[in-house]
Protein backbone atom coordinates (compact mmCIF):
# COMPACT_ATOMS: atom_id res chain seq x y z
CA UNK A 1 0.00 0.00 0.00
CA UNK A 2 0.92 3.21 -1.13
CA UNK A 3 1.85 6.27 1.54
CA UNK A 4 -0.51 8.38 -0.32
CA UNK A 5 -3.26 5.48 -0.49
CA UNK A 6 -2.76 5.35 4.04
CA UNK A 7 -3.53 9.12 3.82
CA UNK A 8 -6.45 9.09 2.27
CA UNK A 9 -7.60 5.97 4.69
CA UNK A 10 -6.10 7.90 7.74
CA UNK A 11 -8.37 11.09 6.33
CA UNK A 12 -11.76 8.70 5.85
CA UNK A 13 -11.18 7.17 9.21
CA UNK A 14 -10.99 10.89 11.00
CA UNK A 15 -14.12 12.02 8.54
CA UNK A 16 -16.13 8.98 9.67
CA UNK A 17 -15.26 8.89 13.38
CA UNK A 18 -16.21 12.61 13.18
CA UNK A 19 -19.40 12.37 11.16
CA UNK A 20 -20.59 9.82 13.65
CA UNK A 21 -19.35 12.39 16.84
CA UNK A 22 -21.85 14.75 14.98
CA UNK A 23 -24.69 12.91 14.48
CA UNK A 24 -24.42 11.81 17.95
CA UNK A 25 -23.98 15.20 19.48
CA UNK A 26 -27.15 16.70 17.36
CA UNK A 27 -28.88 13.95 18.26
CA UNK A 28 -28.97 14.75 21.85
CA UNK A 29 -29.52 18.84 21.36
CA UNK A 30 -33.43 19.52 21.33
CA UNK A 31 -34.92 20.17 17.84
CA UNK A 32 -35.54 23.76 18.26
CA UNK A 33 -34.62 26.29 20.57
CA UNK A 34 -36.06 25.57 23.99
CA UNK A 35 -36.23 28.68 26.48
CA UNK A 36 -36.82 27.89 30.13
CA UNK A 37 -38.55 30.19 32.37
CA UNK A 38 -37.63 30.24 36.00
CA UNK A 39 -41.35 30.05 37.37
CA UNK A 40 -39.76 31.31 40.87
CA UNK A 41 -38.67 34.41 39.38
CA UNK A 42 -41.71 34.33 37.60
CA UNK A 43 -43.97 34.79 40.91
CA UNK A 44 -41.84 37.54 42.12
CA UNK A 45 -42.62 39.32 38.23
CA UNK A 46 -46.67 38.46 38.64
CA UNK A 47 -46.65 39.56 42.80
CA UNK A 48 -45.00 42.88 41.06
CA UNK A 49 -46.78 43.82 38.37
CA UNK A 50 -49.85 41.80 38.00
CA UNK A 51 -51.55 41.47 41.47
CA UNK A 52 -53.29 43.99 41.14
CA UNK A 53 -55.78 42.82 38.73
CA UNK A 54 -55.36 39.02 38.53
CA UNK A 55 -54.91 36.61 41.62
CA UNK A 56 -51.31 35.59 40.95
CA UNK A 57 -51.11 32.62 43.54
CA UNK A 58 -53.30 31.00 46.18
CA UNK A 59 -52.43 33.72 49.50
CA UNK A 60 -53.80 36.24 47.21
CA UNK A 61 -57.13 37.56 49.29
CA UNK A 62 -58.28 39.57 46.23
CA UNK A 63 -58.27 40.98 42.87
CA UNK A 64 -60.65 42.06 40.05
CA UNK A 65 -63.33 40.05 39.28
CA UNK A 66 -62.92 40.97 35.59
CA UNK A 67 -59.63 39.50 34.72
CA UNK A 68 -59.11 35.55 35.30
CA UNK A 69 -56.99 33.86 38.40
CA UNK A 70 -53.67 32.90 36.80
CA UNK A 71 -54.62 29.24 37.89
CA UNK A 72 -57.67 29.66 35.64
CA UNK A 73 -55.64 31.19 32.42
CA UNK A 74 -53.00 27.77 32.94
CA UNK A 75 -55.92 25.72 33.02
CA UNK A 76 -56.84 26.65 29.73
CA UNK A 77 -57.09 24.18 26.75
CA UNK A 78 -55.52 26.60 24.36
CA UNK A 79 -53.09 27.66 27.17
CA UNK A 80 -49.57 28.08 25.59
CA UNK A 81 -46.53 30.10 27.02
CA UNK A 82 -45.57 30.97 23.50
CA UNK A 83 -48.50 32.86 22.76
CA UNK A 84 -48.36 34.40 26.44
CA UNK A 85 -45.40 35.60 25.74
CA UNK A 86 -46.30 36.95 22.78
CA UNK A 87 -48.95 39.01 24.29
CA UNK A 88 -47.15 40.19 26.95
CA UNK A 89 -44.34 41.43 24.43
CA UNK A 90 -47.15 43.58 23.10
CA UNK A 91 -50.13 43.96 25.52
CA UNK A 92 -53.51 44.56 24.95
CA UNK A 93 -54.51 48.57 26.14
CA UNK A 94 -56.04 47.91 29.56
CA UNK A 95 -52.79 46.44 30.53
CA UNK A 96 -49.96 48.54 31.34
CA UNK A 97 -46.72 48.47 29.90
CA UNK A 98 -44.70 46.92 31.80
CA UNK A 99 -41.83 46.43 29.20
CA UNK A 100 -41.12 43.01 30.51
CA UNK A 101 -37.45 41.61 29.18
CA UNK A 102 -37.37 38.33 27.74
CA UNK A 103 -36.03 36.41 30.57
CA UNK A 104 -39.10 37.93 32.39
CA UNK A 105 -41.89 36.95 29.76
CA UNK A 106 -40.17 33.77 29.81
CA UNK A 107 -40.43 33.12 34.06
CA UNK A 108 -43.88 34.95 33.80
CA UNK A 109 -44.66 32.05 31.79
CA UNK A 110 -43.28 29.25 33.55
CA UNK A 111 -44.97 30.45 36.17
CA UNK A 112 -48.30 30.31 35.21
CA UNK A 113 -47.32 27.05 33.52
CA UNK A 114 -46.77 25.44 36.53
CA UNK A 115 -50.59 26.63 38.41
CA UNK A 116 -51.51 23.75 35.01
CA UNK A 117 -53.80 21.26 36.92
Amino acid sequence: MTLQRRSQRATLRRHAILGSALLALSAALPASPVRAGDAAAGLEIARTWCAACHIVDETQQSGSAAVPTFAELAGRPDFDEKTLGEFLADPHPKMPDMALTRGEIDNLGAYIASLAP
